[in-house]
């Protein structure tokens, strides 16, 4: 309960920082999962540097003692059912999802921009032509974007772990990218990511294969759909990592059937 508004300011606070350490450490996940797909753990514990892996490892040993010690003293979570929904309901979800993309795209390709010819610059390495030149960036400076009411519904009926909407970076409506926040490379190109999955799955496949993944996973961040696009920034953003194909790593997904 907030006693004060100070205090109320400072808890939103502490949830934005949590909200956004838990963003990195999915990146950092991402990374993980990418290391045990390519090597073996022997080759990874015969080649790989002595240091990093030790430092590493004391890294992730830290993180977990500290988390661990915040559950310990956090309220015990109440028992709940898990809802299974029907096949009709599934059906419905992918058909808001699909509507929802659509509506919010034309909400705001009215005021949205294009990419800069320097931002074109940034990412053209990474992505084709056709589809920057098609994008557009709208920023709503102090406004959010507003959540669906079917995910206030389903949030009611015991479905945990949804997008939160409002206060997400940014959002992708099929070729435009709204910002709840200020701008930022590491959530544009994340976007940029989706909006490939869209052109080359196609809306009602990608809808269907994102509320089938969190369906599986029951967590918005472990749906294959966002941890391709999570890993992928994660690998934009480091110094040395060379220029890669999205739409090649999209393609090679869609092959093998990790969506």
């Amino acid at each position: 309960m907030y006693h004060s508004p100070d205090d109320r300011v400072s808890i939103l606070q502490l949830n934005s920082e949590l909200q956004h350490a838990q963003l990195e450490l999915l990146s950092a996940h991402c990374a993980v999962h990418q290391l045990r797909l390519h090597y073996s753990f022997e080759d990874l514990a015969r080649l790989g540097r002595r240091d990093v892996l030790r430092k590493s490892a004391e890294a992730a040993s830290a993180l977990h003692d500290f988390y661990r010690d915040i559950e310990t003293r956090a309220p015990a979570p109440r028992c709940q059912t898990v809802p299974q929904p029907t096949p009709e309901e599934i059906a419905q979800a992918i058909q808001w999802t699909c509507e929802c993309l659509r509506a919010n795209r034309e909400r705001y390709i009215s005021f949205a921009r294009p990419l800069t010819s320097e931002q074109i610059a940034v990412f053209s390495p990474y992505f084709p032509a056709t589809l920057l030149e098609q994008i557009r960036i709208a920023e709503l400076h102090g406004k959010r974007v507003d959540v669906p009411d079917f995910l206030n519904e389903a949030r009611g009926r015991g479905f945990e772990n949804l997008p939160d909407i409002s206060h997400m970076d940014s959002l992708t409506f099929l070729d435009v990218v709204v910002f709840n926040e200020k701008f930022s490379e590491r959530a544009l190109f994340h976007s940029l990511v989706h909006a490939v999955q869209i052109q080359v799955l196609g809306l009602e496949r990608y809808a269907e294969l994102w509320v089938q993944g969190y369906l599986k996973t029951r967590a918005h961040f472990s749906v294959p759909l966002e941890v391709q696009a999570f890993a992928l920034a994660s690998r934009f953003v480091r110094p040395t990592q060379p220029a890669f194909s999205v739409e090649s790593d999209v393609l090679f997904w869609q092959a093998e059937r990790r969506y």
